[in-house]
C-alpha cells in the first residue's frame, strides 16, 4: 500500500506524513452578522488584551473583566465571553507555534541574529521599516530567507528584532566580537556584520548548527508567547514538501485516530511516482511544496 501525495513536515526529530483524505462535505452553519454591541465588547477585549501583553494571567484576566464588566447584563456572560476569547487567543497562539516549527525545521539555516539601531543613525520608526525593507530585498535580490520577531527589551523598551536567517549570498564583512549571550547563559564569539553595522546599529551574527537550531528556534517561540506580536516571514517558506509514502518507509501511525505517519529518517521521496531520492535537504527541494 502506499500513500499518494501526502504532506510531510519535521518536527525536529522526525518526518512525519499526512495523507490525503477524501474530505466528506457538511454544510456549515452560516452565523449572523454580529451586532454593534458584540462588535463593541470584542474590540475592546482586543483592545485591553493588547495593552497587557506581558502581565500575569490573573492580571489580565482582572483588567479584561474590569474593561468589559458595563457592557454585560450579567456577571456570568461577562465570565463567558471572556473565556470563550481567551481560549480564542490559546488556540492561534498553537497554532501559530505549529507553523512556526513546521516551516523552520524544513529549511536548512545559517545564523541566529538580532539587530538593533543606533540613535544617531535612525529613529526606532525608520529602523523598523528600513529594517523590513532591507530584508525583503535581500530575500529577492540575494535568496535569503529568515524567521523572525520585533521585540522590546524589558529594561529600556528598546526595540530590536531577534531571527533566524538563511544567507546563501552574504554581504558586507563580519567584525569578530566575544561577550556574554544572555540566550546560551555563557561567553561566546559572535561577529558583526559590517553592512548592518553602518546602516542600522549593533547587530549578532551567531552560527546555527544542528546542535542549536532547536534552541534558536525556540528563543524565536518565547517572544511570541510572551508578546503576541506576529511572525515575521520571508516568502516561499513552506510549511510541508509533498511526496508518494510507500509502506516500507513507515515506522507506525500516530496522532489523533491514528492519521500521521511517522517516517523512518531515510525514507526515499517520491513524486508521482518518479523516486526523487533518500530524503535530504538537497532532494527536498527538489520537492512539490505547500502551505
Amino acid at each position: 500500500m502506499s500513500y499518494p501525495q501526502a504532506k510531510v513536515y519535521n518536527d525536529g526529530s522526525h518526518y512525519i506524513a499526512i495523507p490525503q483524505v477524501k474530505q466528506v462535505w457538511k454544510r456549515k452553519k452560516i452565523a449572523g452578522r454580529k451586532s454593534s454591541k458584540e462588535l463593541e465588547q470584542k474590540q475592546t477585549f482586543e483592545k485591553v488584551y493588547d495593552e497587557n501583553k506581558g502581565k500575569s494571567k490573573n492580571e489580565k484576566i482582572e483588567n479584561i473583566n474590569k474593561e468589559l464588566r458595563e457592557q454585560f447584563e450579567s456577571e456570568e456572560q461577562l465570565q463567558n465571553f471572556v473565556n470563550e476569547n481567551l481560549e480564542r487567543k490559546k488556540r492561534n497562539l498553537i497554532e501559530r507555534r505549529k507553523r512556526l516549527y513546521r516551516k523552520a525545521y524544513l529549511q536548512v539555516w545559517s545564523y541566529f541574529c538580532t539587530f538593533t539601531y543606533d540613535d544617531k543613525k535612525l529613529s526606532e520608526e525608520e529602523f523598523k521599516k528600513k529594517l523590513a525593507n532591507c530584508f525583503k530585498k535581500l530575500s529577492y535580490r540575494k535568496g535569503w530567507k529568515y524567521i523572525g520577531v520585533w521585540e522590546r527589551s524589558p529594561v529600556n523598551n528598546r526595540l530590536h528584532f531577534h531571527g533566524i536567517f538563511y544567507t546563501p549570498t552574504m554581504i558586507g564583512e563580519f567584525i569578530e566580537k566575544r561577550d556574554y549571550s544572555t540566550k546560551n547563559h555563557r561567553m561566546q564569539t559572535t561577529y558583526q556584520n559590517t553592512y548592518f553595522l553602518e546602516r542600522f546599529g549593533r547587530n549578532d551574527f551567531e552560527e546555527i548548527t544542528h546542535q542549536n537550531i532547536s534552541q534558536s528556534i525556540s528563543y524565536i517561540t518565547k517572544y511570541i508567547e510572551k508578546s503576541g506580536d506576529r511572525i515575521v516571514y520571508s516568502k516561499n517558506l513552506p510549511t510541508y514538501f509533498i511526496s508518494d509514502i510507500l509502506d516500507d518507509d513507515i515506522v507506525c501511525t500516530i496522532g489523533i485516530e491514528d492519521r500521521k505517519l511517522l517516517l523512518f529518517d531515510n525514507f526515499k521521496c517520491w513524486d508521482e511516482g518518479v523516486l526523487i531520492g533518500e530524503v535530504s535537504p538537497e532532494v527536498i527541494s527538489q520537492m512539490k511544496k505547500s502551505n
